[in-house]
């Protein structure tokens, strides 16, 4: 499941998850804790030694794959909450276009993945990069997306949700920031794999998303 922040990817892949009785993967938290893990040595992305922190903190990242209790730990600490904020948000893509992260990070959403397959069955996985990347070869594709004011408007919801300040202006510029570095960057740049079906999120209810989501796992056999 891939796409731009605020189409509903998160939501609609832990609920696909459950309903599929499959582990559940968010890359992008992923990301996140290794921005957070270079936030908190001084760094920002961009400046000397932030290839190093976040490679130093790839070993630490884990990542609890059940849909119904998903948590992102960096070490033994829960940095979920933290991971959200608005200072790992705006830092986020600039960690994410380092080369070598992507490289060490991608192997171990690899592992993850495998793992989860021989013990669960069936995973879904979202991200940004995860049917052209990560697993190229996955039996379905799924590519959402949905305008900048729509998913800036979701995004402000879930922040207002979780007790963050949030302006509709700030966060609609911010949308459309992310969207620019993220598929401009020189390594896996965000866009649809040429074999993902896409799937216009504008006007549709998370219901009405996992409707067409398990439609498509059963028209592919991927349950019994």
């Amino acid at each position: 499941m891939d796409g731009p922040s605020g189409t509903g990817k998160s939501t609609v892949s832990r609920r696909l998850a459950v309903a599929c009785d499959a582990a559940y993967l968010d890359t992008g938290a992923m990301y996140r804790a290794l921005t957070l893990a270079v936030l908190r040595a001084g760094l920002d992305g961009e400046a000397p030694g932030s290839t190093e922190v976040a490679l130093d903190a790839v070993a630490a990242v884990r990542s609890v794959t059940d849909p119904r209790a998903p948590a992102l730990l960096l070490g033994d600490e829960d940095v979920e909450p933290e991971i959200r904020g608005p200072q790992v948000t705006r830092a986020v893509s600039a960690v994410s276009a380092l080369a070598e992260v992507r490289a060490a990070l991608v192997e171990r959403q690899r592992q993850l993945i495998a793992t989860a397959v021989d013990e669960s069955g069936g995973i879904v996985v979202e991200g940004r990069d995860i049917g052209s990347v990560v697993v190229p070869d996955a039996p379905l594709k799924v590519y959402l997306t949905a305008s900048d004011e729509i998913r800036a408007a979701r995004r402000a919801a879930q922040d207002r949700k979780a007790g963050r300040d949030s302006d509709p202006g700030t966060v609609l510029a911010d949308v459309r920031r992310r969207d620019r570095l993220d598929s401009t960057r020189k390594v896996s740049p965000l866009h649809a794999a040429s074999d993902a079906l896409v799937l216009d999120t504008d006007g549709l209810s998370v219901d009405a998303v996992l409707e067409r989501l398990l439609e498509l796992v059963a028209e592919r056999g991927m349950v019994s």
